[in-house]
């Protein structure tokens, strides 16, 4: 038996310790907002928060993430999640959308740690995190625009 905190709820569960965070998130959860990308932690699809940190799910075994919380899409509910959502929203940064959770995500952990990130800090950042459609100057700017919302400017 294993225990995860996921979006602030507590799981206990019947799982081999090796299987791969996304897919108990996924298949154990029902939590299908954290997406299969490349399944190497290459593209970030799959990223998530754990313990602030964006990490990618399909790369974490489930057996290093017990005592640690985990943030999915579907629990992103902090002040720095629901401001960059809204930037993301307002810039019309998504086109196809099946990498924005993991871009989100990042995003937030980013703002997290740095308030007023430099496009640089962004770049590195959001490195990880493959856009097939090629949004990367919304994305940027989305991060922009959530800093600036959340110094209040």
């Amino acid at each position: 038996m294993t225990r995860i905190e996921v979006n602030g709820k507590v799981h206990d569960l019947e799982v081999d310790p090796d299987t791969p965070l996304l897919w108990v998130l996924r298949d154990h959860l029902g939590l299908t907002g954290t997406k299969y990308g490349c399944g190497m932690g290459l593209c970030g699809a799959c990223t998530v928060i754990l313990d602030g940190a964006a990490v990618r799910a399909c790369s974490i075994p489930l057996s290093a993430v017990s005592g640690k919380a985990v943030t999915t899409i579907e629990g992103l509910e902090s002040r720095v999640g629901r401001v960059v959502m809204d930037a993301w929203e307002r810039l019309e940064v998504v086109q196809c959308g099946y990498c924005q959770p993991g871009q989100v995500l990042a995003a937030t952990a980013l703002l997290e740690r740095h308030s007023r990130p430099t496009d640089e800090e962004i770049n590195t950042a959001m490195a990880g995190n493959v856009c097939r459609c090629g949004t990367y100057v919304r994305i940027r700017a989305a991060v922009h625009a959530a800093a600036k919302a959340l110094a209040g400017a």
